[in-house]
């Protein structure tokens, strides 16, 4: 039994140590980044998604649903119990995770001329800093863009 629950406890935890993101020019670690320069045409208030689906709260959930199915019966019945409390527990705890993080945030729709012309749009969370006509560096591309002002 302790050897069923040793073997949960690994996978969980490794599991968790697999979502671990490695650090690349992509995901703002070091690497080259494209920056692009411009003045800022237009801002205009929106929400934007969350992106906090990190599954920590279903690991967690799912620990704690191990730990108490482990408190009941004894035998097959336990290990049944410990099974159906990790999937209930992964379940609510990714129901909370959800409930509580992925709320609709303020943001800002920034609209910027570049240099050749161009027109590029980012929608980022709000900087008070950014002001209509400002001059402004366009960081990044895609999801990862972020317009920022020159100094």
């Amino acid at each position: 039994m302790n050897v069923m629950v040793s073997r949960i406890a690994t996978l969980l935890f490794s599991l968790l140590l697999s979502a671990c993101a490695a650090v690349d020019a992509g995901s703002g670690g070091p690497g080259e980044m494209e920056i692009r320069s411009g003045r800022i045409e237009q801002i205009v208030p929106t929400q934007m998604q969350t992106n906090h689906d990190s599954g920590v709260g279903a690991i967690l959930g799912g620990l704690a649903g191990v730990g108490l199915g482990s408190l009941i019966g004894q035998g097959t019945g336990r290990d049944v119990a410990m099974v159906a409390g990790a999937l209930a527990g992964a379940a609510g705890g990714n129901y909370a995770e959800k409930k509580h993080y992925d709320q609709p945030q303020e943001a800002q729709q920034v609209i910027v001329r570049v240099k050749n012309g161009v027109l590029v749009s980012v929608t980022q969370p709000i900087n008070p800093a950014l002001k209509q006509g400002m001059a402004v560096y366009v960081e990044g591309s895609g999801n990862e863009a972020r317009v920022v002002p020159q100094n």
